[in-house]
């Protein structure tokens, strides 16, 4: 497998000393990331910011010193990056397994029928109490605007909602 260089010349002395000395770049990113296709991603990456680099004119020795910083310092940013996703991700057949809390049958069972009973109970209240109680919480309304909304006291509404909670309490401990 032999790599082809481009035989053009860079107007950069920096970008040509990056294209003249690309294949010992990756083996470089390539010790660090443990993949030479990683390792070919980080190089890219460093063309890419070498490219909107400003004009660096000193040796030869300089430059080449520059270049191999860059990679290497991408190279560990990717290696570190990669390993933090490793630790918190896992493959897809670990997914699988993965216990869901209370998605038997049996619990999927009971809820529905706890649902049900509250339900039931529900309907056994007064239309403005249920009506109080559902705007209080299922939607989250304020106990102060509900009773604006029905015309009474806040502190009738609370005491709707708290005859609400007991009654429904009572019709689940019932039917369980």
């Amino acid at each position: 497998m032999t790599e082809q260089l481009s035989t053009s010349k860079c107007d950069s002395p920096l970008l040509q000393a990056f294209v003249d000395n690309r294949c010992i770049l990756v083996k470089i990113a390539a010790r660090i990331t443990g993949c030479r296709s990683r390792a070919e991603d980080v190089v890219q990456d460093a063309f890419f910011r070498l490219a909107n680099a400003p004009q660096i004119t000193s040796s030869f020795k300089a430059q080449l010193s520059y270049l191999f910083q860059i990679v290497r310092n991408l190279a560990i940013d990717h290696y570190r990056k990669q390993t933090m996703e490793m630790r918190y991700s896992g493959s897809e057949e670990e997914g699988l397994n993965v216990v869901v809390p209370n998605a038997s049958p049996e619990a999927t069972h009971i809820n529905r029928a706890a649902l049900n009973s509250i339900a039931d109970a529900l309907d056994e209240l007064p239309q403005r109490t249920r009506y109080a109680f559902e705007m209080y919480r299922v939607h989250g309304v304020p106990q102060k605007d509900i009773a604006k909304e029905l015309g009474v006291s806040p502190t009738l509404v609370n005491f709707m909602i708290r005859d609400a909670l007991i009654h429904c309490r009572k019709s689940s401990v019932h039917h369980v």
